[in-house]
This record gives C-alpha cells, sequence and structure tokens, in this order.
C-alpha cells in the first residue's frame, strides 16, 4: 500500500480512538525500510497526483518480525501504548499467547483500579465536584475495560476447549 491508504486503514483498525499521523507513519516506514523489513516500489503516476506513488509491501524478513513481535508475552504487550494495536492483530496470534496478554492486561488495570480507588477515597473531601466526578469517571472507564476483558478471556478459553462428550446412552430395557 502507499502511505495514504496504509495510514486509512490503520487507522480504521485502531478505531476512533487512535488516530496515526504521517508525522509519525514516514519515520517509522522509512526505520522499516533500513531494517530490510519492508520494501518500497514505484506505483505508475495518477492523473490526479502527477507524480509516482511509493507503494510499500512486507518483505519476508518484516513478516518474520512481525511474528516474533505478536508472540511476545510481557509488560509491553498490554501497556496503554501497545495493547491496541497488539490487540488489532490477534486473528493472527495464537490463542494461548491472546489469552497471556489478556490476562496481563487485565491484571495491570486492575492494579490501576484498585490504586485510583484508594485515591479517589483519600481525596474525595478536598476535590471540587468536577474533579471528583472526573475521577469517578476514570474508574468507571477502566471497570468497563476489566469486564470487557474478561469476558473476551472466558470467550477464549470456551473457545479453546473441546466440546463435551456426549452423554452415555444408556441401554434400552431388556424384555
Amino acid at each position: 500500500m502507499h502511505g495514504y491508504e496504509l495510514r486509512k486503514r490503520l487507522n480504521l483498525m485502531l478505531g476512533w480512538g487512535r488516530v496515526l499521523s504521517y508525522g509519525s507513519l514516514y519515520p517509522t516506514l522509512k526505520k522499516m525500510l533500513k531494517g530490510s523489513l519492508i520494501e518500497e516500489t514505484t506505483a505508475t503516476v495518477t492523473p490526479v497526483t502527477r507524480r509516482p506513488r511509493i507503494v510499500y509491501e512486507v518483505t519476508e524478513a518484516g513478516t518474520r518480525e512481525f511474528e516474533r513481535l505478536m508472540s511476545e508475552v510481557g509488560p509491553t504487550a498490554w501497556e496503554d501504548d501497545n495493547f491496541d494495536i497488539r490487540f488489532a492483530f490477534f486473528g493472527r496470534t495464537d490463542m494461548e499467547i491472546r489469552l497471556r496478554v489478556l490476562e496481563g492486561r487485565r491484571i495491570r488495570l486492575q492494579e490501576r483500579l484498585d490504586r485510583v480507588q484508594r485515591e479517589l477515597n483519600m481525596t474525595e473531601q478536598e476535590v471540587d465536584r468536577y474533579a471528583a466526578e472526573l475521577q469517578r469517571h476514570g474508574v468507571e472507564s477502566v471497570e468497563r475495560e476489566v469486564r470487557w476483558l474478561s469476558d473476551l478471556i472466558n470467550a477464549e478459553r470456551s473457545a479453546g476447549m473441546p466440546p463435551p462428550a456426549a452423554p452415555p446412552v444408556p441401554p434400552a430395557p431388556q424384555s
């Protein structure tokens, strides 16, 4: 894809909460080019732009690096900056890895939730009503994400389980 289409596709995948800017896209593409993770070709000139478009394609090394990154499990996989991107590509990730990332994210959010609730209880008398509402909104958002993660984890576990065995059929009564 060319840069504009790539940015559009990634922004669609990541949702409205994250917008990938050209200022971060093109330096990343250049870095990936230097690392031979992608290669560029020049497409034909279009009548609208009158200049050639540069099209980027993932190399074999890029595919291997993507697979390596998607198989990593650890704190960076569930932190705020990386989780959405990892989640957007979960369809290409092994179920065990998905579960570990989801569980790690849920644990991290639960820790954050516990800390924020303690702080909210300590500062509720010290802040005005709008600051308290903002804190409450933050707590509710994290609680909602923890519930969402729990539902995803349960669905992953259910999907990974073999179907239950059919109950034994009792023998027909002898007459």
